[in-house]
């Protein structure tokens, strides 16, 4: 542990990490956001629309992103430019759809935050397109998302942001090819962990992809919000996850949404941030604390995995990126 709370007092942003202030102005600047009916995607896009920028919000439920717009509309004023897209990320469909309508309604994306997730699914589901739903909707939404959107983030010289989760480094710490939907042993820790571990590969694949083909304009980065106060458990788990995550959010060890959407924050307007890194808060166990750069252990790295990883995603979701 000695090493992770080290990090903290070695932050490249000073004792109290990086936080929105370093933000400036963000006036004529698009932000596309997926899950921002609460927790860290809504405190982002409030973050974001309060420093002047254009924020488009991709969620599956159109009642709650009204809510959520008009909560915003209360709170920054009425000229606030902020709009809906529908979209459900456990349907290749519908992501296919929302991708389009985003790019008739944007003329340029500065960053893509991949913030939504289910986790804690507690028996297995498979999505309509046949996969495991957490991997579905964490993993394959989302890479399709990116690769339909990626032309015009590269026009833009934008950014790609992942918001994985420490639940990588739980579980296998690999990626059970044999059997993606865990129709042998299915655990929802297990298949969390898968889900957010090959986010996180992608993250790394995609950027040496891109190195790789001259196109270094799109940065491509991962975070993850450290234990925050956020309804993903509660809309996903199991009743007794549930009530242990309860029971969790009133202890010290975790923080606020606001608080767990900085890593984000920082991967999607901080100039000049190395892309390399792993971001989020940096205290003991990486619950919390000041935001900055995070040890990745090796296996999320795994060269040989990842690269059939993308295979098998490309695969699965019949969408082939043009790199």
């Amino acid at each position: 542990m000695k090493k992770q709370d080290n990090m903290s007092t070695n932050n490249q942003f000073g004792k109290k990490g990086w936080t929105p202030e370093r933000i400036g102005s963000l006036k004529g600047k698009t932000y596309v956001i997926t899950g921002t009916t609460s927790g860290t995607g809504f405190e982002a896009s409030r973050i974001l629309l309060s420093k002047g920028a254009k924020v488009v919000m991709l969620n599956r439920s159109a009642n709650k992103s009204e809510d959520a717009i008009a909560t915003l509309k209360k709170e920054l004023g009425n000229e606030i430019d902020v709009s809906f897209v529908h979209m459900d990320l456990a349907k290749q469909a519908s992501v296919r759809k929302a991708a389009q309508e985003v790019l008739e309604k944007v003329t340029r994306i500065d960053a893509l935050l991949c913030n939504a997730a289910i986790a804690q699914v507690p028996t297995q589901k498979l999505s309509v397109d046949g996969f495991e739903s957490q991997l579905g909707v964490n993993h394959y939404g989302h890479f399709t998302l990116q690769g339909l959107l990626f032309p015009l983030i590269e026009k833009s010289k934008g950014r790609i942001v992942t918001v994985g989760s420490m639940g990588y480094n739980l579980g296998l710490k690999t990626i059970k090819f044999d059997d993606l939907n865990w129709d042998k042993d299915y655990t929802p820790n297990h298949a969390y962990s898968q889900s957010k571990l090959a986010q996180i590969m992608t993250v790394y694949e995609l950027q040496d992809r891109l190195e790789k083909a001259g196109k270094t304009d799109v940065k491509v980065y991962a975070c993850h919000p450290g234990a925050s106060r956020t309804s993903l458990i509660r809309t996903s788990g199991s009743l007794m996850t549930r009530f242990i995550w309860q029971l969790m959010k009133l202890s010290p060890m975790v923080q606020s949404a606001e608080k767990g959407s900085y890593p984000e924050l920082m991967c999607a307007t901080e100039p000049d941030l190395d892309q390399k890194g792993f971001y989020g808060p940096t205290g003991r166990g990486y619950f919390k604390g000041p935001v900055g750069e995070c040890k990745l252990e090796p296996h999320a790295k795994d060269k040989v995995v990842a690269e059939k990883l993308w295979e098998v995603s490309e695969e699965a979701t019949g969408f082939k990126w043009n790199l």
